[in-house]
């Protein structure tokens, strides 16, 4: 089953700043995602709603954060990047 996806503004803003190579690596992640919202890994303490799923791409590992809400079967994006500050950038 495919669950809906949706982005936050702040993953828009990001996003919108990938290279296209990368921004194609993206799209691919989230449609293992949507197709598979297990499959990342959901984090504890302060970001106990975020699950993160960890990619590479051209030789550098990139974490896409999203939450779902499995009521409306609907997955939310909310932050891609690298790893350098990724959880502190999100807890903001």
């Amino acid at each position: 089953m495919i669950w809906a996806v949706q982005q936050t503004r702040r993953f828009a803003r990001a996003y919108k700043k990938l290279h296209d190579d990368v921004a194609a690596d993206v799209d691919g992640a989230v449609e293992a995602i949507a197709a598979d919202p297990g499959l990342g890994e959901k984090k504890k303490g302060d970001l106990a709603t975020l699950w993160v799923h960890k990619f590479h791409s051209q030789n550098q590992l990139y974490l896409l954060g999203y939450t779902r809400d499995d009521a409306l079967c609907l997955i939310y994006l909310e932050a891609v990047g690298s790893h350098e500050n990724f959880y502190r950038d999100i807890k903001r």
